[in-house]
């Protein structure tokens, strides 16, 4: 495995002996350029993901890589298994439960010490508490990607939507990529991980943002944070919108202020339908993180029409965690 550049880190990493390679814990860990530089590595790759070209690109070849999922995962724990292993990476996952020493009473800083003096090049962790991904920077000499903390942040996911949103539109990965598109954000706002990242990175790249969500959920001072305005209403949001994002309720999160109509009133409200799909300008978009709650957020004739990229943004996905784990390992992708 050869390494590219330094690690970005300054003295304070070399004190701490961290690893070669550079931390993603949230978007703002990324310059424009930086951004930017990973989407053009990811579509470098793009047929490696795709399994239409070779099956794998040894660049990281001797690399370890720790996996540590504290809540349930499908599409990001599996993305992140096949993009360390098409780039030659072994991957070990770390499942904590009643088997592990935790359950005699480890503390967990005492865990991660003892996990990072295995030697592993980089940690992909999702977690239930916000910012821990950044606490773990501070202990492990790995460096670590935020797959997901908490309602923080889930930066992979943000830079799969904007790798997806530029291919739809032919666009380049480039600073100010996403100028002249409004994108509208759409659901559980104040929960939702992907929707902090995703309008971060959006208005970085150019695009002009809209967020419209029940109640609480989507509240103007949250969006004049996230840098987008908030819409009234769904119809408000998606009118001229060239990409939808849909967003389910975290019910999981909810607290017990929140109050939640059932999910037919729900969809009548604030589901993207065929008749709301007519809304969107010409050549609109929709995407969706996953998962699908299908006749509540989405309808089943949306999500499998042909303005859905959903599915496409799975396979993007892969790609952009290859960029990601590469750079997280100090290696350029070719």
């Amino acid at each position: 495995m050869h390494r590219a550049g330094d690690s970005g880190d300054g003295g304070a990493a070399t004190r701490r002996g961290r690893r070669p390679g550079r931390d993603l814990c949230e978007i703002a860990d990324l310059s424009p350029a930086e951004a930017c530089a990973v989407l053009a590595a990811a579509t470098r790759v793009l047929p490696l993901a795709e399994g239409t070209g070779a099956r794998e690109l040894p660049i990281l070849r001797g690399a370890q890589i720790l996996s540590v999922f504290s809540e349930p995962s499908t599409r990001t724990r599996l993305s992140f298994e096949v993009a360390a292993r098409r780039l030659g990476a072994e991957v070990v996952h770390f499942v904590q439960d009643a088997a592990s020493s935790a359950s005699k009473g480890e503390s967990e800083r005492d865990a991660l010490e003892n996990l990072d003096a295995m030697g592993f090049d980089a940690v992909v962790v999702r977690d239930r508490r916000d910012g821990v991904p950044r606490a773990w920077t501070e202990v492990m000499r790995a460096r670590v990607v935020n797959a997901g903390d908490g309602v923080n942040e889930h930066p992979t996911q943000a830079l799969l939507d904007a790798l997806t949103i530029l291919e739809a539109f032919g666009r380049a990965p480039a600073q100010g990529a996403m100028t002249g598109l409004r994108v509208a954000v759409c659901g559980d706002v104040r929960h939702g991980r992907v929707a902090h990242s995703d309008l971060q990175l959006f208005r970085t790249l150019g695009a002009q943002c809209v967020v419209a969500g029940p109640g609480d959920l989507a509240p103007p001072e949250l969006a004049a944070r996230l840098g987008a305005t908030a819409a009234p209403t769904l119809d408000d949001a998606l009118a001229g919108a060239d990409v939808a994002v849909m967003l389910r309720i975290q019910r999981e999160r909810l607290g017990a202020d929140v109050a939640i109509p059932d999910a037919a009133s729900y969809h009548a409200a604030w589901g993207l339908t065929p008749a709301r799909l007519r809304l969107l300008a010409p050549g609109a978009i929709v995407m969706h993180p996953g998962p699908i709650n299908r006749g509540v957020e989405i309808a089943d004739a949306v999500a499998d029409g042909p303005h859905s990229r959903i599915l496409r943004q799975v396979t993007l996905g892969v790609a952009v965690r290859m960029a990601v784990l590469a750079r997280a390992c100090g290696v350029e992708l070719l």
